[in-house]
């Protein structure tokens, strides 16, 4: 399996932005396949929807650095690892400033980068950018369009109900061809459905120490996106599935070594990120854990 890890992005993590380079050049050192970022704006001081199905919102997400400067800074300092969002909270952004973003990290990286896009869940962040939250659906499948068009056209031009790019030039594409794989994440049925028909794979999660049940958590829905995008026409067999560990404060090494073990004997999962937001409280102990991880899996 190849396990990779978020970058220093949240929390106490992101107060020291200085070490962003740091750790993803030694994660790499230390044999990370993956190095990934995710897309917080703003913590509501009174929040409509809580994270996570809980009425709050964790205080780590008071601090959160840009995810695109992020990457590219993860991508200036390493080789090898490939570089992924999730998820970039895509109908935030229109595809424009979207497709030039993701294009620069791409190319900066020589092909390195998963695209992993959602639609988030908090109201008062769709407030701030100022894009009405019942239209994130519909956008989003707009932007897909859109970034498609941006990558594998010039010149491009999109226009749709919520976005539109002019007829213009785009000559830097990505490195990656035809362009970086697509992975979308949600569990609703809607969102099942578009990676089914849109996407090259699926972010299910895992949240030791919480019992993880592989059929409940990969094997089902995966099962589930294979036959519709057989419906679809699509090569099933093409769509894979990332997932994302996501330890709770509680959580042991133990907890989440186990979890990649199930995830990739039971599952079929050959490709893993552990979240080490709610785990370490500096660089130093992120990269301990990050060590241990990876040893642990291997001793298994």
């Amino acid at each position: 399996m190849r396990i990779g890890f978020s970058l220093p992005q949240f929390g106490a993590l992101a107060h020291r932005p200085e070490e962003v380079a740091r750790f993803a050049r030694q994660a790499e050192e230390l044999g990370a396949a993956s190095l990934w970022v995710g897309d917080r704006l703003l913590d509501p001081v009174h929040p409509t929807v809580g994270y996570a199905g809980a009425d709050t919102i964790p205080p780590e997400f008071r601090t959160a650095l840009d995810p695109f400067a992020t990457l590219a800074t993860a991508a200036a300092v390493t080789e090898r690892v490939q570089l992924g969002s999730n998820v970039i909270n895509a109908p935030w952004y229109p595809p424009a400033v979207l497709a030039r973003s993701l294009t620069t990290i791409d190319a900066m990286s020589a092909g390195r980068l998963l695209v992993g896009l959602g639609t988030g869940w908090s109201p008062e962040e769709y407030e701030a950018v100022n894009v009405p939250m019942a239209e994130r659906g519909r956008r989003l499948d707009e932007i897909l369009d859109a970034l498609t068009a941006w990558w594998t056209t010039n010149p491009v031009e999109y226009r749709g109900e919520h976005w539109t790019v002019p007829a213009s030039y785009i000559d830097l594409k990505p490195a990656t061809r035809p362009h970086p794989p697509v992975y979308l994440g949600g569990f609703a049925p809607t969102a099942i459905r578009r990676v089914a028909r849109r996407a090259d794979g699926w972010l299910p999660i895992a949240v030791p120490p919480v019992p993880f049940d592989p059929q409940a958590a990969v094997i089902g829905p995966m099962t589930t996106i294979r036959e519709a995008a057989e419906r679809e026409g699509r090569d099933s067999a093409a769509l894979d599935a990332i997932l994302r560990v996501n330890p709770s404060s509680g959580a042991t090494v133990e907890d989440i070594t186990k979890v990649l073990a199930r995830a990739e004997e039971e599952a079929g999962v050959d490709h893993a990120f552990v979240d080490l937001l709610y785990l370490a409280k500096d660089v130093d102990q992120a990269l301990d854990l990050a060590q241990r991880i990876l040893d642990g899996a291997t001793a298994r």
